[in-house]
Order: structure tokens, then sequence, then C-alpha cells
């Protein structure tokens, strides 16, 4: 299924050994923007007015200086698809460029998608949800794993599982971390809490830090479990557990272990018929593969 992960890496390095951007300069053309068209599969939608703005006067002054990386159009002999730098090639007609340097690769469908998710993981300005849904979608639609992610993007792998855990969270949490009235770190100390979207309100409404957030999900945790002798506090292992398999299955995870024995229950929660889909394809691979 094409090449590996690293190799693709490689086309989207902003920052190259001297050898490698040696290379990579040999294999630039220069080709006219109007035989160049955006990947209609784009993952990323909306472009900053403001950053184009500044883009374009840079490339005024200095010119591109990270290539594109082109493919043959599947659609037009003469023309060029867009696999990486959709917004160097915007920012350069504002800058009434006529050509732009480019690297044209031998890619598949796949390899374009994946690509291009890879590329929007790397910008600056990626908030802490765009960036955990573009590794559940290396995850999901490729196969990768977090230690495979880990090592070719170089992000710690707990780096990589903590963000996936914000996806566990409520849609309206969510909303407000891409809105930037909740941080990261906000957003982790709510994954294990009971009402997280009652604590989200209460964190922006009064201007908590993050340590102070943390200390409140807290103290909500431990508050009911203080009234219900039949209701002991989970131990760190046991929600350790609990996020990382949130984390790889991408919903919320609970576990209830009885004291004192090896039995207990651990109960999944979806939010749509469409996770549900997912969650029982996933088990069916996993039982037919047990059965070879």
């Amino acid at each position: 299924m094409g090449r590996g992960l690293s190799a693709l890496m490689a086309d989207v390095d902003t920052v190259a050994p001297q050898a490698s951007a040696d290379a990579a300069r040999k294999a630039e053309t220069f080709i006219s923007v109007d035989r160049i068209t955006p990947n209609p599969d784009q993952p990323r939608r909306t472009f900053s007015e403001g950053a184009l703005a500044d883009l374009a006067n840079s490339i005024r002054e200095k010119g591109v200086i990270q290539p594109l990386i082109l493919r043959r159009n599947p659609n037009d002999p003469n023309g060029y698809e867009i696999v990486a730098g959709e917004r160097r090639w915007r920012a350069a007609q504002r800058a009434q460029l006529h050509e732009v340097p480019a690297i044209v690769r031998e890619l598949d469908d796949t390899e374009v998608l994946e690509l291009a998710i890879i590329e929007n993981i790397q910008r600056a300005d990626l908030n802490s949800i765009e960036e955990a849904a573009g590794y559940r979608q290396l995850m999901d639609r490729f196969g990768h794993t977090q230690e495979k992610l880990s090592e070719a993007l170089g992000k710690s792998r707990s780096h990589i599982a903590n963000l996936l855990r914000l996806l566990t969270l409520p849609e309206r949490v969510i909303e407000h971390v891409r809105n930037g009235d909740l941080s990261a770190g906000h957003a982790r100390a709510l994954v294990t809490a009971d009402d997280p979207e009652g604590l989200a309100a209460q964190i922006i409404r009064q201007g908590l830090s993050v340590r102070q957030a943390e200390a409140l999900a807290k103290k909500k945790a431990v508050a009911p479990a203080s009234q219900n002798n039949d209701a002991p506090i989970k131990d760190a292992d046991t929600r350790a557990l609990e996020k990382d398999l949130a984390a790889a299955l991408g919903m919320s995870v609970a576990i209830s272990h009885v004291p004192g024995s090896e039995s207990g229950a651990m109960t999944l929660k979806y939010k749509d018929l469409d996770q549900l889909d997912e969650l029982c394809r996933r088990l069916s691979v996993t039982a037919n593969a047990g059965k070879v």
C-alpha cells in the first residue's frame, strides 16, 4: 500500500539536512501557477486571510523558499495537483508570481491524502483538537499505531496519546478548545470528569488556570465517592488504562473493578451510530483474526 510513513514524511519535512536539501534542489522544477489545482480531498478547508497576506508579502521579498509537492493531475494530462503546499500556492498568486518551485512525485490517491494530513499536523497554528483529529485519521484510515506516529513525526507517544484522549470529550467541550476558550491542559483535566461540560463552563467563567482546573476536577471526582462506601476511588493504574483505551478506541471508556476479586466490567460510550459501527467493525476484525 504505497510507501512507508517515514518515506512520506521526507516529502513534507520543513527542515532537511544539507545533503538532502541539495538533492531536493536538483529535483525541483518551476511550474506555472495556472497549471496547478488544489487537491479536492484536502482535509484543510479554511485559510487565514491574515496569514495568507503575511506569506504573500514574504514571497514578494524572498520568493517561495520551500517547493510545493505535486503530482500529475489524474484528470488533466497537462496539469498538476497539489499534494502539499496549497497555502504557498495561494500566497504566490497574491504575490503575482507566474511560476512556483515544485517537486513532482508519483503518488496514488491514498498517499496523497496521507501526506495532506501529515502536512496539516505540522502546521504551527494547529490547535490541539485539529492535531488530535489528524492523528486519529492516520490511525483509523491508514492503520498507523501511536508508536509509528511517534517515531515518524518526532512526537512523544505520551503527547499523541494525551491529545487523542481529548477526542473522547463531549462536542461542546471540544468546541471550547477549538475556539481557544480552553487550552489542551484544561481539556485533559476534564477527560475523566463526571460532568466535563459543567466543569468546562465553570473553568471559563472563573478564568481558572490549568492547575486550578485539575484541582477542581479531582475535588469533584472525590466528593461523590466519599458519599458512597460502595464506590471506591479508582487507583492511578485503572485511570491510566481507561485513558489509554479511550485514546486507542476514540471513545469514552470506564472500568469498574470488583474489589478483592479479578472480575469487573468495562463500559464503552459511543457518540453516534457511526462510532458504534466502527467499534463493531474493529471487534469483528479482531475476532476473525483470532480464527486464522
